[in-house]
């Protein structure tokens, strides 16, 4: 297979849940013309150096997620959004190599598809974003000129990220700790999920 990956054949020698499932996935991933890569610790695929799919085992199941999974029409109903403020991605889930086998021929026809969206350049339209900053946040901003840079200079998905986090705090001490704990990911320009 020529778009194997050395860092994914590492990745599946350390796996410990889920790896006759995530090889499945690998399997028919490589059987795409999707490339493939390793990148935020996990395996990704992309085409002509977009990002299109990736995987990951959790506790209880499996997901092969697209990136711009928003844009693919799922005729079969079998996408789910990641999570309630998901605006772009998403995932199949599945517990079995058999319950992926099943889906294989629809799975293959949403990699064409994503592969599609990529050839004609589509972009996933992102309403401007109505979350409103807590006080907090605002208060750190007006006070802290490099602060502010940073986070303005942060893709729209990492603000909203750090603005959904912060805001979910229910009382003002604890979003001032939040905001306090991120300062240093923010200035260095990562999201919260970034290492």
């Amino acid at each position: 297979m020529h778009n194997r990956d050395a860092k994914v054949d590492a990745f599946f020698e350390t796996l410990e849940i889920w790896k006759p499932e995530l090889e499945a996935v690998r399997a028919l991933l490589l059987s795409t013309p999707l490339t493939e890569e390793f990148k935020w610790r996990s395996p990704c695929y992309t085409w002509e150096g977009a990002n299109v799919a990736l995987y990951w085992g959790f506790k209880d199941r499996c997901a092969l997620g697209f990136f711009k999974g928003v844009l693919l029409k799922d005729p079969e109903g079998i996408l789910v959004p990641p999570g309630e403020n998901s605006r772009s991605s998403r995932l199949f889930e599945f517990t079995s190599v058999a319950g992926l086998r099943a889906a294989e021929p629809v799975l293959r026809r949403y990699v064409d598809e994503a592969i599609e969206v990529e050839r004609q350049g589509l972009k996933v339209d992102f309403p401007k974003d109505d979350l409103a900053y807590p006080p907090e946040l605002e208060h750190r901003l007006d006070a802290d000129p490099d602060f502010r840079a940073a986070f303005e200079g942060l893709t729209p998905g990492r603000q909203r990220g750090w603005v959904l986090h912060f805001s979910s705090a229910k009382q003002a001490k604890t979003r001032d700790g939040r905001i306090e704990k991120a300062a240093e990911k923010i200035l260095a320009g990562k999201g919260m999920h970034d290492r």
